[in-house]
């Protein structure tokens, strides 16, 4: 497409947009918007090969590109087409309320896993709040040691703070759990399922896997976290 057929339908299309598609009068309207003669912008507008068409000499074109504040020689150069309005309104992010959860100690944890109420609201000395929904009976605890410790992420090194949710929880394997054994020790660490066998596994190479068995269950997912005090 030649510049003088670009800049014809540019201007048709600049006409279209203001005055609406084939309306009486707009050639007439766009003529005094420009200051010419309503014969004259109809002979502009002319398709290629019509007798008496009449080209878009640059100085005509600089004048339409100020009538209608387009930038310099953007009338030589075909227009981007005008997007039609969108009849679909923008979807609202739903947006989840803090609720807080209180810090309880290990032992707690796995007196908790028998009996649930151990830690009414209000009887914790600390609570810290999180988006997610760790249920009704959910609470934070303290990771102590450095078994989880990682030099690549995810790491929970000593004293971080971590959300539980004892409740309403799958098993899936490569996410992290409290696991409580019989003889009354709970830990921390990613569950691991492989060929028919499951496994506690430290993050921390120094510390050896455990493998499951009868005597051990899991008693709670880990869901959220948050930096130990002191590190921002």
């Amino acid at each position: 497409m030649d510049k003088n057929e670009i800049r014809r339908t540019n201007l048709q299309a600049l006409m279209d947009r203001e005055y609406g598609v084939a309306q009486r009068g707009a050639k007439a309207k766009l003529a005094k918007r420009l200051g010419k003669q309503a014969d004259y912008i109809s002979r502009c507008l002319y398709p290629p090969g019509k007798e008496g068409r009449k080209n878009i000499g640059e100085d005509f074109a600089r004048e339409i590109e100020v009538a209608f504040k387009l930038g310099t020689y953007s009338l030589d150069s075909p227009l981007p087409a005008e997007s039609e309005p969108s009849n679909i309104a923008p979807a609202l992010q739903p947006t989840r309320s803090s609720r807080e959860y209180p810090v309880i100690s290990w032992v707690a944890a796995g007196e908790r896993a028998h009996s649930p109420d151990v830690y009414s609201p209000g009887v914790a000395e600390e609570w810290l709040a999180s988006t997610e929904n760790a249920g009704p009976h959910g609470y934070w605890l303290i990771v102590k040691g450095p078994s989880m410790t990682s030099q690549t992420p995810p790491s929970f090194p000593d004293g971080t703070p971590i959300l539980i949710r004892p409740e309403g929880f799958d098993l899936v394997s490569g996410k992290f759990y409290i696991a409580r054994h019989r003889d009354g020790e709970t830990t921390f660490k990613q569950y691991i399922y492989d060929s028919g066998r499951e496994y506690l596994v430290p993050l921390n190479k120094d510390f050896r896997q455990v493998e499951m068995d009868h005597e051990w269950d899991v008693i709670g997912r880990v869901i959220d976290v948050k930096a130990p005090k002191g590190v921002l």
